[in-house]
C-alpha cells in the first residue's frame, strides 16, 4: 500500500468496537462502518459521541446498510474487515464478491470466522449457547461455518486476489479465560481463526 493513511471499510460493524479502534490510529484516514441492523448502528453512534476525536469530519462514518447496497467509493478502501460475519451468511460466495468490489488494488480483505468441526460445535453451540448462555441460543448455524481450506479455495479463483505466500494469511486463536484471545498455532483447523488476503496491486 502506498497511501500515507489508510481508508477502512468495516462490514458488519456491530456496536463499533473495531471501527472506533481503527479510527483512532494515526495511520488512518477514514473508517466507514456498516451494519444492516439499525439497533446496533444506534448504539455505535451513541458511543461515538463520547469521543470528540471520533466526531472529526470524515474520521468515522456509520451507515445502516448491507454491503450490497453500499455505493462504491472512488479508489476503494485499503482495508476491508469482516469480523465474525461470514459464518452468519447463508450464501458467503456472492456476499464476499460484493465486498471485493470495494477493495482498492493492493488492499487487504481481513476477517475472522469459525471452522466447521466437532470442536467448534462443542464450544460455540453447546457450551456458549446452551450451557454457559454467553450468546442467545440460535446465534450460530454450525452448517454455515467455513473451513480455512474452503475460504482459500474461494479466494484462489477470484481474479482480484493473490493467495500465494504472504498474500494469504491464516491465524488460529483460542479464548483463554482471564487472558482473552490468544494465537495458537494450528488451531485454525478446528476453531476460531483470522484470515487475510491481498488484492493484486496492478488491477484497475
Amino acid at each position: 500500500m502506498t497511501d500515507k493513511k489508510l481508508k477502512y471499510l468495516d462490514i458488519g460493524c456491530g456496536a463499533g468496537i473495531f471501527a472506533e479502534s481503527a479510527a483512532r490510529l494515526p495511520t488512518t484516514a477514514s473508517v466507514t462502518a456498516i451494519d444492516p441492523t439499525p439497533e446496533v448502528i444506534t448504539v455505535a453512534q451513541r458511543h461515538q459521541r463520547q469521543d470528540p476525536l471520533l466526531l472529526e469530519p470524515g474520521r468515522l462514518t456509520y451507515h445502516n446498510t448491507a454491503i450490497e447496497n453500499l455505493p462504491q467509493k472512488d479508489g476503494g478502501y485499503n482495508i476491508i474487515t469482516l469480523f465474525e460475519v461470514i459464518e452468519h451468511i447463508q450464501q458467503p460466495s456472492p456476499f464476499l464478491t460484493s465486498c471485493l468490489k470495494h477493495l482498492k488494488p493492493g488492499g487487504w480483505l481481513i476477517g475472522s470466522t469459525i471452522a466447521r468441526t466437532n470442536a467448534s460445535w462443542f464450544t460455540t453451540k453447546l457450551m456458549a449457547e446452551e450451557v454457559l448462555r454467553i450468546v442467545p441460543s440460535g446465534t450460530h448455524d454450525w452448517s454455515q461455518y467455513i473451513q480455512p481450506s474452503e475460504l482459500r479455495q474461494w479466494a484462489s479463483v477470484q481474479p482480484e486476489l493473490e493467495v500465494q505466500g504472504a498474500a494469504w494469511q491464516v491465524m488460529g486463536v483460542v479464548y483463554v479465560p482471564g487472558l482473552g484471545w490468544k494465537e495458537v498455532g494450528g488451531s485454525e483447523s478446528w476453531g476460531n481463526y483470522f484470515f487475510g488476503t491481498n488484492s493484486y496491486s496492478y488491477l484497475l
